[in-house]
């Protein structure tokens, strides 16, 4: 029954427009924007009434630090700078524990790469001694190349499989990344070991292009000598 219901033609009810002297108010609102007002109305109310009851139930001894470590400005929450809570003794301090841990890693990749270099400095060293065979025919020449390889028990690397010429190029790969991180590695611990002499006490200036007796793009600087007591 229900479906001969629904597909008899109904008229479609449709709600009024604004009358025609009412123009000046705009459109008429209809149910559907009602609804959607009705509902907006009521989720704003309900905020409100949990935010009551939180202020009703607050803890009178309640503290948390961002009581003092925030202000209120315009309305808005905001922290504290913490830019000036480290005094210079605990500055330079933070500063040597990062070059100490930047030189730890240099140290480390060094040694990385000067194993991984060893490895592979086998495969480019080549005999320079060099022996010159007579053979008499072609079987005769294949014999004494077999004896040589035999006995010399090192293989060239264009008779080395493939698979073992790939982790070779990929050895080799991996040794010119180390290479470069080992160069920005250098570069960013003197950056810092730079910027730590630069922050300790006595008179230094920077030295002009003309007093370099070395020419380099980073800057030089020199200290004032004093006298040690």
């Amino acid at each position: 029954m229900s479906s001969l219901r629904n597909a008899v033609h109904r008229r479609a009810h449709k709600e009024r427009a604004q009358p025609k002297e009412r123009k000046r108010f705009g459109l008429l609102e209809k149910h559907k924007d009602y609804v959607v007002r009705a509902k907006a109305f009521h989720k704003k109310e309900e905020y409100l009434q949990k935010l009551k009851e939180k202020a009703a139930f607050k803890n009178p001894d309640e503290f948390y630090f961002k009581m003092i470590n925030s202000k209120t400005v315009d309305g808005v929450h905001r922290q504290t700078s913490e830019a000036n809570q480290y005094t210079q003794e605990e500055l330079m301090l933070m500063k040597s524990q990062d070059i100490g841990y930047i030189l730890q890693k240099l140290q480390s990749e060094k040694k990385k790469l000067e194993k991984l270099t060893a490895t592979l400095h086998s495969l480019d060293s080549q005999p320079s001694n060099r022996h010159v065979y007579y053979a008499e025919d072609r079987e005769d020449a294949k014999r004494i190349l077999s004896e040589r390889k035999s006995v010399g028990g090192m293989q060239a690397f264009e008779d080395l499989p493939d698979k073992i010429k790939r982790r070779t190029a990929a050895s080799y790969r991996e040794v010119e990344a180390r290479r470069s991180r080992v160069q920005q590695l250098e570069k960013v611990y003197n950056e810092m070991a730079l910027k730590q002499e630069l922050q300790k006490k006595g008179k230094k200036r920077k030295l002009r292009e003309d007093e370099i007796v070395c020419p380099t793009s980073r800057p030089v600087y020199k200290w004032r000598t004093e006298r040690k007591r």
